[in-house]
């Protein structure tokens, strides 16, 4: 569910070695999916009386789509889970979640023990998501393991918009050291073999952290990106003058801080990492 750029990358990785299904809204997708060795399924997860070939379907499930752009619930996951409901559930259910259900961190370590603190509608939608899915589980003892992925900053040199090249060339500033934030990110190679193994390993109910081995402020991420591609580094400002300059996205991810610790997803699903930082998956290290 929700095969875009990483999903693509997680049927690269599987599809010899399993029988794959790929959910699509699209017709015209059809044989593009065909083509990667996967069987297109027609339906959309806004609609969901479109969805009801999905049940039994699938052993194991999954699921990168994104909520709906408003409100503070998911009712595409709803949708989902309601449509895998009718019949025999699948054995496995993941949901790629997302660091921002956490809330603003204040720059502290973050495991997955950390009580939720969503700010955004964006993460409330994450958060009310997560509880669907892990209520399916629950409601299912024995039947239905699930693992929820909090995934930060995807990145990929063959992603669209997978590196800041776009805004280092425009010109945008970043924080003040002394006033910025924490970010964290994944390559998008890495976090699709976090998703296959997902699919198969982890224990009935288990949330994880996804994200590479670096501890970087905004900032410092965005000077070492200009270093490594040759781009001018970005102005420092404080934040009464930068976020006159920024989109509301923009300044929204100026707005929390945390350093991720990943060492229940290198433990147990025993992921070694391929780009520990993102200079590695810029290909400078």
């Amino acid at each position: 569910m929700g095969c875009g750029d990483v999903g693509e990358r997680v049927l690269g990785l599987i599809r010899s070695r399993v029988r794959c299904l790929v959910l699509t809204s699209s017709e015209d997708k059809k044989s593009h999916f065909r083509a990667m060795g996967a069987t297109p399924i027609v339906g959309n997860l806004d609609h969901p009386q479109t969805l009801v070939r999905l049940a039994a379907l699938g052993e194991r499930v999954l699921h990168l789509a994104p909520p709906a752009g408003i409100g503070e619930t998911d009712t595409r996951t709803q949708s989902l889970l309601q449509s895998l409901n009718k019949r025999t559930p699948p054995k496995r259910l993941v949901y790629g979640s997302t660091t921002g259900v956490y809330g603003d961190c204040q720059g502290e370590w973050v495991s997955e023990t950390r009580a939720l603190n969503a700010q955004s509608d964006r993460a409330k939608r994450r958060v009310d998501a997560e509880q669907w899915v892990k209520a399916f589980a629950k409601s299912r003892p024995g039947l239905t393991r699930v693992a929820v992925l909090r995934i930060p900053g995807i990145y990929a040199l063959d992603r669209d918009g997978g590196t800041p090249l776009e805004r280092l060339k425009k010109g945008l500033p970043v924080l003040l050291p002394i006033e910025d934030v924490y970010t964290n990110h994944i390559h998008a190679d890495d976090l699709a073999v976090a998703c296959w193994r997902s699919l198969f390993m982890g224990s009935a109910l288990r949330t994880f952290n996804i994200n590479d081995d670096s501890v970087l402020l905004m900032g410092d991420y965005m000077r070492l990106a200009a270093s490594h591609f040759g781009l001018p580094s970005p102005e420092s400002l404080g934040r009464a003058q930068i976020q006159a300059l920024l989109s509301p996205m923009q300044w929204s991810f100026m707005q929390e801080s945390r350093k991720m610790n990943n060492q229940r997803m290198k433990r147990e699903l025993r992921l070694k990492l391929q780009y520990p930082t993102p200079l590695h998956g810029w290909g400078g290290a």
